[in-house]
């Protein structure tokens, strides 16, 4: 590749990342020629403490330039390649250390853990996987045609001269990740950024684009540089509409006059279907299914649908399986900020250290605390060190609130690892249950956690109407439950029908016959009356505020949601209460198919026809 193909190959992300053009024709030079020569510019040295104890996140290492002369940020040969020591996911860290001995002994000695002759390496590593967030950096591939597995972050830990490079507000160079596409190799760009004098520190900023000053900058260097946010405020109020409409595709809403659709009783009602389950389930002579959507009397899509004022204008008695701005439930940073609108009262209060123990619990009680960690940065940190400083558990599930299957979720009580994470996309941490409600499953001899999924089946929302179907379906893990391993997928997680997971079918009657066995004193029908009321607040908590704060109306919608929830033991372990988790847009269906044929004929005679079958639903609202 000569200098033209590199530089037009490379161009985009040079520029993204803002590495002066200066520098481009060197870096050229020394990728081809493979010159690791910050050796000769730098030296590496170990921070001296003396009698001192270094805490956690004081330095070990520093750099320092040892050029005659100094850098010069305007000398075009001042930038240099920064090899990468470990490259991974968060989901096989573990699995790369204990594969790699020689890779625990050099992280060990980067991050300045105790080194003894006696200890083997792998001891080394429940410390590397805990203290690698202060060290480690991230990058993801966005290319055409990459599936959205492949565009999970990968994080890296640079080599010792890169890991060396300590933070300043006021730094005086940068590092930037940066790919080789003839190598398909990750390097790190080091380069100046101002001139850097001969025996001087070298120092970048680690939080880059956050404004110096600001308290979320300040949560944000929380792995380098400790600060209380005690005192702050970490009460939550409800953002303004244009936070509902931030990144939202256009949407408009029906027209309000225009009266429900009309049914001909004397035909099959057309269907028009993107699911395939529903083409295959749908068998009741009621309906026929039809191929082009300009013939149906039913929409049935898997795509949002946004064109809510065009359908009634011009196709009024046309039905569609969606609500208006249904986002808020379904994206889960929305569904959180609409389900506190069903809190008793003020959950969080300012941090001033006088409050009991009350004033952080969850509220409602049926949905975990949930923050933003993009918006609600600096009151999640407050909400966290007031639980800290009560001695109270502090785990947390930390998701997107934009991804499916659990992908780039981690389970944690590293706030360094969460101030971490928060800058790979949006992400929302919610508090871990650390008290679930177990079931003891026979094949492994072990009590094992467990999730349940409901069918929530929406009728209208302008006078609410909804039911539930009662044929419930469940979510095994596969390993006993322990509040440890947070890295053990099939300890922690439920969702085993993606990868290689063993997936453990159980019907819900079966379920609750063991049920019966296994807790005798609490009954399935009571929970099940505690869920369909979880449910229920929590659409009228979506509802209650007009779009695109809440859900719109449209007498030609309906819509089947998937509710994921799970049961906690509270008030010590007495009582078992729900707890809201998510809730899912044109949901997989496969199982509700397979256990029980007749599913979508239900659910169409009931949204379409009116036809309730009480062996199957529950009117919640």
């Amino acid at each position: 590749m000569d200098y033209e193909a590199f530089e037009a190959a490379h161009k985009p992300q040079l520029q993204s990342s803002g590495v002066p053009e200066h520098f481009w024709p060197e870096l050229y030079r020394k990728l081809s020629e493979q010159a690791f020569d910050a050796g000769l510019s730098f030296s590496l040295l170990a921070v001296d403490y003396g009698e001192e104890t270094r805490a956690a996140e004081d330095p070990v290492w520093a750099l320092q330039v040892s050029k005659e002369g100094g850098l010069k940020a305007n000398d075009p040969t001042e930038i240099y390649l920064i090899d990468h020591a470990w490259t991974f996911r968060t989901d096989n860290a573990r699995q790369l250390l204990n594969a790699h001995p020689e890779l625990v002994s050099r992280l060990a000695v980067m991050m300045g853990l105790q080194q003894d002759d006696d200890v083997p390496p792998n001891a080394y590593i429940p410390r590397i996987l805990q203290d690698m967030w202060r060290w480690c950096n991230m990058y993801s591939l966005n290319a055409d045609g990459l599936s959205v597995e492949n565009r999970m972050p990968i994080w890296y830990v640079m080599d010792e001269v890169g890991s060396a490079i300590l933070h300043s507000d006021t730094p005086n160079c940068r590092v930037v990740p940066f790919m080789h596409i003839p190598e398909g190799i990750t390097y790190s760009l080091l380069f100046p950024t101002e001139d850097i004098d001969e025996g001087e520190n070298v120092c970048r900023d680690f939080v880059e684009n956050v404004p110096l000053g600001s308290r979320e900058r300040d949560a944000l260097l929380l792995p380098w540089r400790y600060d209380s946010f005690v005192k702050e405020d970490f009460s939550q109020s409800e953002p303004p509409k244009e936070y509902f409409l931030a990144g939202h595709i256009e949407e408009s809403l029906p027209d309000p006059d225009v009266p429900p659709p009309l049914i001909d009783g004397n035909r099959p009602l057309k269907v028009y279907s993107q699911y395939e389950l529903v083409n295959q389930y749908l068998t009741d002579p009621s309906y026929e299914l039809v191929s082009d959507p300009a013939e149906a009397d039913i929409l049935w899509m898997t795509s949002h649908f946004k064109e809510f004022r065009e359908l009634s204008e011009n196709n009024p008695n046309k039905f569609v399986n969606q609500f208006p701005f249904e986002n808020v439930l379904t994206i889960k940073d929305l569904l959180s900020i609409v389900c506190r609108r069903a809190a008793q009262k003020s959950a969080a209060s300012s941090g001033d250290g006088d409050g009991d123990e009350v004033s952080l619990a969850s509220n409602p009680r049926w949905l975990p605390v949930t923050y933003n960690l993009k918006t609600e940065l600096v009151p999640f940190v407050a909400y966290y060190q007031n639980r800290a400083q009560r001695g109270l558990d502090n785990h947390w599930i930390v998701k997107p609130w934009n991804l499916a299957r659990t992908l780039d979720t981690h389970i944690t009580d590293s706030l360094t690892q969460m101030m971490r994470l928060q800058q790979t996309g949006p992400k929302i941490a919610q508090k871990y249950i650390e008290h679930p409600v177990l079931f003891e499953r026979a094949e492994l001899e072990a009590s094992v956690k467990f999730d349940v999924r409901y069918v929530l089946l929406v009728k209208s929302v302008d006078e609410l109407c909804a039911y539930v179907y009662t044929n419930f379906f469940l979510r095994f893990a596969n390993k006993p439950f322990q509040m440890d391993d947070f890295d053990d997928y099939e300890k922690h997680f439920t969702v085993m029908n993606y990868g290689q997971f063993q997936l453990r079918h159980m019907k819900c009657d079966e379920f609750v016959q063991t049920w019966h066995t296994q807790y005798p004193q609490h009954p399935w029908d009571q929970i099940e009356t505690d869920i369909c009321e979880m449910l229920r607040e929590m659409l009228q908590g979506a509802t209650k505020v007009g779009p695109p704060c809440g859900i719109g109306a449209s007498a030609q919608s309906r819509a089947l949601y998937a509710v994921d929830l799970m049961l906690e033991w509270t008030e010590a372990g007495s009582r078992i209460q729900p707890k809201l988790l998510e809730v899912n847009f044109t949901p997989d269906c496969q199982r509700a198919c397979e256990y029980y044929p007749e599913f979508y004929n239900d659910v169409f005679n009931l949204l379409f026809l009116d036809q309730e079958n009480l062996d199957v639903f529950r009117r919640i609202v």
